[in-house]
């Protein structure tokens, strides 16, 4: 008898796993709340879709398990998805870090994914929305908005909570502890800072500049653009250290990370020792920025020559390490990624199956495995849908 499967998510995960059974013969039907197939695809990369990336490695992610998902990663590479997205003849470009993108729209990939799907007779059914999910003598009886659904294996790719106006939910979380299943604690990450008001007061008129810097905490860095915002600091480095950042932390700023300023200040002292400090500084630093620092204490409003040697050492240390503890995070609202999940420890590495409960597998982001930003993330869906999907096949 044909088996009969459903997964919980219509994401990137879901679709991609659904694809591939049900072109190996299962009955598959994916159940979704939302309107749509695929909707952070379709807001992910500004509406490209940055879909894997070419440098791949299990250092790329976070994990209270930091081992679990290099068997996935190692079975589903990003060369096997690129492959795919070539039979398709979608268009794609590299942007700086190993980033793919779309060409012309994300739709070219969730149209590649309905497609797969299509190949292989599965049944999507949106608008509907999982009340109850139990075991059964012959595997699962799900109840949901629209009747009960029995399947014999369940599989769940609902996301995290990242992106809530997407209509995300914690079901898949919530599924995890119906069946005492561990779940790692969540927050959200890839996520801009807020700050403390007094210096969001005077931060917030430098909204829209960003500047090339050295972003670090503990002994964690990511080197790329910061970005002012009206409600505190954004832009790719922000975005990556915030996942590793715990509140309290502080957040250290490297302003020109790639320039010996002892040199610079030596070589200006040579050409233009009368000049205003601002000017000089304004050589490598946008103007607007140099004033709130000078607001800030960090840069003094005198001339270079004026600049004393422990001045001029004080000086480097701040634009080197300029410290900033966040106030907190924009949380779910603006996160790309929800951090932690269903605890790595209760499922097979190389199948996402429960150890506990037969025929019950977690996959994508729901897991507690969470990438850097630049489609890891993808890589991470795509890779882990294929593990899970192999072992059903394999079981057949």
């Amino acid at each position: 008898m044909q088996q009969k499967i459903i997964i919980i998510g219509a994401g990137a995960a879901g679709l991609f796993c659904a694809s591939i059974l049900g072109q190996n013969g299962f009955n598959v039907t994916v159940i979704d709340n939302g309107k749509k197939v695929g909707r952070k695809i379709l807001m992910s990369g500004g509406g490209y879709c940055n879909f894997t990336n070419l440098n791949i490695d299990a250092g790329n992610y976070l994990s209270n398990n930091p081992h679990f998902c290099k068997s996935a990663l190692k079975r589903y590479t990003q060369w096997d998805f690129i492959q795919l997205v070539n039979q398709y003849q979608i268009a794609y470009h590299e942007k700086e870090h190993g980033q793919l993108f779309c060409d012309v729209s994300a739709q070219n990939i969730v149209d590649m994914l309905l497609n797969e799907c299509h190949k292989g007779h599965v049944t999507l059914k949106m608008q509907t929305e999982l009340l109850d999910l139990k075991q059964t003598e012959s595997g699962f009886l799900l109840d949901t908005s629209h009747g009960p659904i029995s399947a014999n294996k369940v599989i769940v790719a609902t996301g995290g909570l990242s992106m809530p106006r997407l209509g995300t939910t914690p079901i898949g979380y919530k599924i995890a502890e119906r069946f005492h299943l561990p779940v790692t604690p969540i927050r959200a990450g890839l996520v801009p800072f807020t700050l403390q008001p007094t210096l969001l007061d005077i931060l917030s008129q430098l909204a829209g500049i960003s500047v090339f810097a050295n972003v670090s905490v503990k002994h964690q860095q990511f080197k790329g653009n910061v970005l002012f915002t009206h409600r505190g600091l954004s832009g790719p480095a922000i975005l990556q250290i915030s996942s590793y950042w715990q509140a309290g932390d502080i957040v250290h700023i490297n302003l020109v990370p790639d320039l010996d300023l002892a040199d610079f200040f030596d070589q200006q002292r040579e050409q233009a020792a009368n000049q205003q400090l601002k000017t000089i500084l304004a050589k490598i630093l946008p103007k607007r920025l140099i004033e709130v620092l000078i607001e800030l204490h960090i840069i003094e409003d005198i001339t270079l020559k004026q600049l004393n040697l422990k001045q001029q050492s004080q000086l480097i240390e701040q634009l080197y390490d300029w410290q900033i503890i966040p106030n907190g995070t924009e949380g779910y609202r603006t996160a790309e990624v929800t951090l932690g999940g269903v605890s790595t420890d209760a499922l097979s590495s190389k199948t996402m199956a429960s150890k506990s409960i037969p025929d019950l597998y977690f996959i994508g982001e729901v897991v507690d495995v969470s990438g850097w930003l630049g489609g890891y993330n993808f890589q991470w869906a795509w890779s882990s849908a294929y593990a899970c999907a192999s072992e059903i096949i394999n079981e057949k």
